[in-house]
């Protein structure tokens, strides 16, 4: 049974929700200050070496592909897997201009088909909040990560902050409904954004289940501009194997 909304989206509905949405969501995105540069510094925060020639990494949720240029653009030589629920989105990502190094596999996490590790990293931006079992799921992505391989969780959370929450619902009602709703012709999504955000984790309690999740040296990392305190990276090590 998929997990309802109070705004009345179910949870198995959002890749279909997405899926309707996709031919204007980066231009939606792009009206965001910082939103590709928050995603590109979360990228930065795995730590890669050099320019990440001979590595495999995998982004999680890909959407319209603006992670998958986030991890482009600090490992230019890495090969990266890239995958989605929402096959409009996906279609939007492949339409772009990739180096033959990037590929797309539609499939929703819960699943992973065609996905296989071990991979050298993961960024997973705006993902978790939108399944029904984060916590499962961080499970199976960290058996996709090769021992001492890391993952960069992208992620909003505000719960931990009166500040933050009070941004958050202010931008929401002022900017991004408003805004969702008369590109689209209908708010929706925007509604559930507003929402989905307000009833996730804390960073505490994101932080706490990467670890219960199985990695280790989980650090939290905010973001700079109006996103401070809103948007955070979470990152996170599959640990070394034991001899």
């Amino acid at each position: 049974m998929s997990t309802m909304a109070k705004d009345g989206l179910p949870r198995g509905a959002v890749p279909s929700t997405f899926d309707t949405e996709a031919r204007w969501y980066d231009r939606l995105v792009g009206a965001n200050p910082g939103y590709h540069a928050h995603l590109r510094l979360s990228a930065q925060r795995l730590a890669l070496p050099s320019d990440g020639t001979g590595l495999r990494l995998l982004d999680a949720g890909c959407g319209t592909g603006a992670s998958t240029a986030a991890l482009l653009s600090v490992a230019p030589g890495a090969r990266i897997t890239a995958f989605d629920a929402s096959g409009e989105m996906l279609a939007r990502a492949r339409a772009k201009d990739w180096p033959d190094g990037v590929t797309f596999v539609h499939t929703p996490v819960e699943d992973l088909d065609g996905i296989s590790g071990p991979f050298d990293a993961i960024l997973a931006a705006y993902l978790l909040r939108n399944l029904a079992e984060p916590s499962r799921q961080l499970r199976r992505l960290r058996g996709l990560l090769r021992p001492g391989g890391r993952i960069a969780v992208h992620e909003y959370s505000v719960h931990d902050s009166r500040r933050a929450r009070w941004v958050w619902n202010a931008v929401c009602a002022a900017v991004i409904i408003p805004l969702g709703k008369v590109t689209t012709g209908d708010g929706t999504l925007y509604r559930h954004l507003r929402r989905s955000v307000l009833e996730f984790d804390g960073i505490g309690a994101l932080a706490h289940r990467l670890t219960e999740a199985g990695f280790t040296d989980v650090r939290t990392a905010s973001m700079p501009g109006w996103q401070n305190g809103i948007v955070h990276t979470v990152l996170g090590t599959n640990p070394q194997e034991h001899p």
